[in-house]
């Protein structure tokens, strides 16, 4: 964008932020039109270690090497969390500079500790099996996204143009909505991003939402990205994000499309989700507990209201040979959607379940409301391998 070649660009806060400094330093300018995807509670960026590596929280890598794509909002949160634990990010821990790419290979051989990933990679290494998620990005409180930022010429010369991109966009998420399963996996046709994990990301009550509006968390992050980066002496110089994000553009498109922007800006809500529990057939008005299964060759998400009842048809499923190519639960308390087989459990009296993130936050769990302490293998009888 800053050589000219490109109109509009897609990015998250952290390289978005670069983009305008970087316009800055060149005499010309960008803006942030729009967010495309987030989360205001920072899921999405995310820690993995090893799938076999004794750590099991952020407490356990201190004098490590973790690795993360330096200059973006992924090492943005690595060092919130980081300054959380009380380390000096200089000693306590070795943070290198490595991308994703890299990063799955090096974590399979065991050549770094740990890895901090944005969006969808921490959730992606998780899925293939050689790396659990240890931190998710909302323990920092730091909001993530990714946006939309366009040429200002180019934007003042072809307003119209900016307008009917994102009133494409409006189109495209209201599909999505409609048909979660479909578009995921479409995502997966086209970027090699598993279904599975798409689904995860913006299928209902997913771990980040479709929402374009400038919530004032969104536009704070991309003020924290510009400090951070001049921090990391990546970024020599402030930026004004009063004019850097402009939401003018967004606010014709929301109208021409027959939508409230000042409602979608007071939205906070997850995407909902309308379904019936596909073990009683009823109408599902409490997701707090629910637990979804993707059976390989099926069309759309199998709802369940609790843990219990997912796991229960899941050995029913192996007995009749058939697999599942994801499940799903809520985690207590914070609500973030968890792939299952990387979850700790809190099994009670009568069998209920309650899914954690966290191994030390199943034990805590445990130890004030009673219940044992499980990995997916022993609450499920070692049921099935999601494949």
């Amino acid at each position: 964008m800053v050589a000219g070649k490109l109109d509009f660009g897609a990015m998250a806060d952290f390289p978005g932020a670069l983009n305008g400094v970087a316009h800055e330093a060149s005499g010309r300018h960008s803006l942030f039109i729009t967010v495309l995807s987030g989360s205001v509670l920072g899921s999405g960026n995310g820690i993995v270690v090893p799938k076999d590596s004794p750590a099991q929280s952020l407490a356990d890598l201190r004098g490590q090497v973790i690795s993360v794509p330096f200059a973006s909002t992924a090492h943005g949160m690595l060092l919130r969390a980081v300054a959380a634990q009380g380390w000096d990010p200089e000693r306590d821990v070795t943070i290198i500079a490595q991308p994703p790419e890299v990063a799955g290979s090096a974590l399979q051989a065991n050549k770094v500790a740990a890895h901090a990933g944005f969006v969808p990679f921490a959730e992606l290494f998780e899925s293939k099996g050689f790396a659990r998620k240890i931190y998710d990005g909302s323990q920092a409180k730091a909001p993530t996204f990714h946006g939309a930022l366009v040429e200002e010429d180019f934007a003042r010369r072809y307003p119209e143009l900016v307008v009917a991109y994102l009133r494409a966009t409006l189109e495209a998420n209201r599909l999505l909505a409609e048909q979660p399963e479909k578009y995921s996996e479409l995502i997966e046709k086209v970027t090699g991003v598993d279904a599975g994990v798409a689904y995860l990301y913006h299928g209902p009550l997913g771990l980040q939402t479709r929402d374009l509006t400038w919530k004032p968390e969104y536009r704070q992050a991309v003020a924290t990205a510009i400090d951070t980066l001049k921090l990391l002496k990546k970024a020599d110089r402030g930026l004004n994000t009063q004019t850097f994000i402009d939401d003018h553009y967004l606010r014709a498109a929301f109208k021409a499309q027959g939508l409230d922007y000042d409602s979608a800006l007071a939205n906070y809500a997850p995407t909902p989700l309308k379904a019936n529990d596909a073990s009683t057939g009823k109408p599902l008005t409490d997701t707090r507990s629910l637990a979804q299964l993707w059976v390989k060759g099926e069309a759309t998400v199998r709802n369940y209201a609790n843990p219990q009842q997912a796991l229960a048809q899941a050995r029913q499923l192996q007995a009749e040979g058939k697999a599942l190519r994801a499940a799903y639960v809520q985690a207590e308390g914070s609500g973030i959607k968890l792939l299952a087989q990387q979850a700790w459990f809190v099994q009670g009296q009568g069998g209920a379940l309650h899914a954690f993130l966290l191994k030390d936050q199943a034990s805590a769990w445990a130890q004030a409301n009673g219940g044992d302490v499980k990995d997916y293998t022993a609450v499920s009888g070692a049921a099935l391998a999601v494949r």
